[in-house]
């Protein structure tokens, strides 16, 4: 009951993965939320156990503001305390930008719900009880895509927008919970390998890192030192965004 708790979202793999296996080393206790993948976020959760934390594993869909309200109570009714929420989950469909007719309304909606409302629907939930911890946190994990419009999709491009702007405007609201975003560039790893195609994958990631000036692309765990940067250092901060690129906007 005395180590901190924290619910990350998305948990299953790449970034969530990460920021799991940090904070379990950081001594922290963790809610771990999936879409899905639950064998996946359970084998995420056993790597938990292993160093220390006592987990949570959750199959909630964060675009379902009832999941997110039970991902919150199941939370509280077994440590009786929450610290930080990262809002990690995310989805896209890979569409060229000049392709307008290659998405539906339906798309955008089932992104933007995902992508933006949900995270929305989970600090709703969580405000009641970060606000009674000394540390309170939320990290919002946007995109590069939020700002400077490259990405997967137009929709993902706008949802991750939104995203970046709603941490903004919430960190004014809700003091002194701070509340921050990462925007990682190109995230090493399966999942934009299978959306993008190992052909396309490999081509990407090449040119980025000849042509950024710190010639890298990121990786979950670099975006996992960020968010423990927001929730452990950062105590002054809050409504920021730190762009985890190699420099790529610079471009």
């Amino acid at each position: 009951m005395d180590k901190p708790v924290a619910i990350v979202t998305g948990a299953s793999r790449g970034v969530g993965e990460a920021v799991a296996i940090l904070l379990a080393e950081k001594g922290w206790n963790l809610t771990l939320t999936c879409s899905s993948s639950l064998k996946e976020a359970k084998k995420v959760a056993e790597k938990c156990n292993e160093l220390g934390s006592e987990t949570l594993v959750i199959a909630a869909d964060v675009s379902n503001e009832e999941k997110c309200k039970d991902t919150v109570q199941s939370t509280l009714e077994k440590w009786d305390r929450l610290d930080s929420l990262i809002n990690n989950a995310g989805t896209t469909v890979f569409n060229p930008h000049d392709k307008l007719d290659g998405l539906s309304t339906e798309d955008f909606i089932k992104i933007y719900k995902t992508n933006t409302v949900g995270p929305y629907m989970m600090i709703k939930e969580s405000e009641e009880y970060l606000r009674k911890s000394s540390i309170a946190s939320v990290v919002n994990i946007a995109s590069i895509a939020g700002v400077i419009g490259v990405g997967s999709s137009v929709a993902y491009v706008a949802s991750k927008g939104a995203l970046v702007m709603m941490t903004k405007s919430l960190a004014k609201a809700l003091g002194p919970i701070r509340i921050n975003a990462i925007c990682p560039g190109f995230i090493e790893g399966e999942w934009l390998r299978s959306g993008l195609g190992d052909e396309a994958y490999d081509f990407t990631k090449n040119a980025i890192e000849a042509s950024t000036p710190l010639s890298m692309v990121c990786n979950p765990e670099k975006v996992a030192k960020g968010v423990w940067f927001f929730i452990e250092d950062a105590v002054a901060t809050t409504g920021e965004t730190l762009v985890l690129d190699g420099g790529f906007h610079l471009k």
